[in-house]
């Protein structure tokens, strides 16, 4: 809660006010709305603890109505807001898994990692990297802490990761450390969903050299939530910088980028998708613009033709891995 005692001392539009008091105020992505069942999509939701140590939680989606021993495509997604704002129980974020979930015919679990500043990076991506984690343990036989939506309802062989915006760099990092990592042996992630993703660089490229004002913006939100000596070079938000892991060596089969038009980040999506096509990366890679549109449109209108036809082209590239599109 603000204070009208207490001067501004930072400004974070359009996310959050820190008073010079120290008070924080989170203006975005602050209400929450309860799992259960959405009457329009006919898709349950309910809302689970995943890493009691740190007592990250997680809710998770399923269609109301699954066929017996129909096991379904699982995305783990990871919801935007600049690592700053937001969970899966804000308003926008339900709807939207209601309808992908719906679009799909997927199990989804979306991940309610802890926020900056009051969890400071590299917490979001260990956060997310436990729930993978988790995740994973289900293809182990003791059923100890599984969850029985996991093993009732998921193909742990369909497992892909999705994100919007902050959501998609915590993707494409999780995908490289399944890489390096023991979970890599047994557990295969089929593919990356990357909408709007939130990578930046000192350097401006593209659209960003003729918009100072929105540079200036983003340069301004990266600096507030990974203050490091690096700047807006930190491999967290950079992808490109030296001593950054080669895309080729990314740990899945398929990957989907779409980038909106009218959005500063287009361009560094644009380049992502470039450089992994060049990169020697085996698998497909595919991109989508959304024409006139700006930064995760989708989750604000949900209902405008533009975010429908971003929520099916999404939902195909989820189903593509049951006979055709992604292999080995």
């Amino acid at each position: 809660m603000g204070s009208d005692t207490s001067e501004v001392a930072l400004d974070l539009f359009p996310y959050l006010k820190v008073y010079k008091d120290g008070t924080l105020e989170r203006i975005a992505g602050v209400e929450v709305v309860p799992p259960g069942l959405d009457p329009q999509t006919n898709v349950l939701s309910k809302d689970i603890l995943v890493v009691p140590q740190t007592g990250v939680s997680a809710r998770i989606y399923r269609p109301n109505f699954v066929i017996k021993d129909q096991k379904l495509p699982f995305v783990v997604y990871f919801h935007g807001g600049a690592f700053c704002v937001a969970s899966p129980a804000f308003p926008n974020y339900h709807n939207s898994l209601n309808k992908l979930v719906a679009e799909a015919n997927i199990v989804a679990l979306s991940v309610d990692y802890r926020l900056v500043p009051e969890h400071p990076l590299p917490t979001a991506y260990q956060d997310s990297w436990a729930a993978l984690q988790w995740v994973a343990s289900h293809k182990e036989e003791d059923g100890h802490h599984h969850e029985g939506w996991i093993k009732d309802y998921v193909d742990l062989d369909q497992v892909f990761l999705v994100g919007d915006s902050a959501g998609a760099n915590i993707a494409h990092h999780l995908a490289f450390r399944i890489k390096e990592s023991d979970l890599g042996q047994s557990f295969k992630i089929l593919g990356i969903g990357m909408i709007h993703p939130y990578f930046w660089g000192t350097n401006p490229i593209g659209s960003e050299t003729a918009d100072g004002l929105r540079k200036e913006l983003v340069d301004k939100w990266w600096l507030y939530v990974c203050p490091s000596d690096k700047g807006c070079d930190d491999p967290f938000i950079n992808p490109f910088v030296d001593g950054s892991p080669d895309l080729g060596g990314l740990a899945c089969h398929g990957i989907l980028v779409i980038v909106a038009e009218k959005d500063i980040l287009r361009d560094r999506g644009r380049f992502y998708y470039d450089k992994l096509v060049k990169s020697g990366w085996r698998g497909k890679a595919e991109i989508m613009e959304n024409e006139g549109e700006d930064h995760v449109f989708h989750i604000f209108n949900p209902d405008c033709d533009k975010a429908k036809s971003l929520m099916k082209r999404l939902a195909a590239f989820l189903n593509q891995g049951s006979g055709k599109g992604i292999v080995e």
